[in-house]
């Protein structure tokens, strides 16, 4: 399989796209689990959604058509993002808007918090963050060896490095924060039982991370939010910066939420509605059976 990624790498990102939306099509009309879900966590998302001139039914299935594409290319555009040399993939950010919310953020001297849900090629949001300072992002082991293997190489570059998502990992976080550095969080990503909260997303409780909380609350640092959008015809990407306050009189989570909701409407064509965001952890209770829910 690193075979294969290293000799996918040398198409052109174009090309690896065009498959990617070939490859979308295909799982969704051979995989009925990952269609359903897709379909399901769009169609209560869509509810939120502003409606163009388009009629609701048309508008649906324009968005669904184009994010069965977009899910196709956020796999195979791996290759290319991972093994292609480091400085011609940070090339590929042909626009950056709002960096000054990040320079702001990070002149406070007590580290940056940068949360990037999975919209568009969020994989890259790290490497072009290590190629201007020193970036430690979380990470889970994947299951198989060969992807794990891949995950490093592709992502450690530049000044990046790979936190585990464990209690020693979360040490390594803080201490990146005391040095003033940056960090990288997925917010959307499910945590293990005890680990998040019950709160509303698209109008639907998803067990939420409360680790991006606790590291405001421990080292003072402040969170951005960022998020990348894939260009037409391959041409690259455009990375958006916004500010991300945090009020901590009231839930973290819920805020961090609809930050995420307010980022999906600009595009909810290039997010990944097909990942489980509504599962419940091992271990922990549904929604529905919390005392006083």
């Amino acid at each position: 399989m690193v075979w294969l990624f290293n000799q996918l790498a040398w198409l052109p990102l174009s090309v690896l796209q065009k498959l990617g939306s070939f490859l979308g099509l295909l799982t969704y009309f051979f995989s009925g689990q990952y269609a359903e879900r897709l379909r399901e966590n769009l169609e209560r998302g869509f509810k939120f959604f502003q409606i163009t001139e388009a009629t609701p039914g048309e508008e649906f299935h324009n968005i669904l058509r184009s994010n069965i594409s977009e899910a196709g290319k956020s796999i195979m555009e791996l290759p290319w993002v991972w093994r292609r040399p480091f400085e011609e993939v940070v090339a590929s950010v042909k626009q950056c808007h709002g960096w000054e919310h990040f320079e702001a953020a990070h002149a406070k001297g007590k580290g940056v918090i940068i949360a990037t849900p999975h919209f568009g090629c969020f994989e890259l949001i790290g490497l072009y963050m290590a190629a201007r300072q020193p970036m430690t992002s979380m990470y889970s082991q994947p299951r198989w060896k060969f992807l794990d293997i891949l995950m490093h190489q592709g992502r450690e570059r530049g000044q990046m490095i790979l936190a585990p998502a464990d209690m020693r990992g979360v040490r390594q976080l803080l201490k990146a924060l005391k040095r003033g550095e940056a960090l990288g969080v997925l917010p959307d990503q499910v945590p293990s039982n005890g680990e998040g909260e019950w709160v509303p997303f698209f109008g639907r409780p998803a067990y939420t991370m409360t680790l991006i909380g606790r590291l405001v609350e421990s080292s003072g640092a402040t969170a951005v939010m960022c998020h990348s959008k894939r260009l037409p015809r391959g041409e690259g990407y455009a990375l958006y910066f916004s500010p991300l306050p945090l009020d901590r009189n009231f839930s973290i989570p819920q805020q961090i939420n609809a930050a995420m909701e307010d980022v999906i409407r600009t595009c909810p064509e290039q997010y990944l509605w097909s990942y489980n965001r509504y599962k419940v952890p091992r271990g922990a209770l549904p929604p529905d059976q919390i005392k006083g829910s």
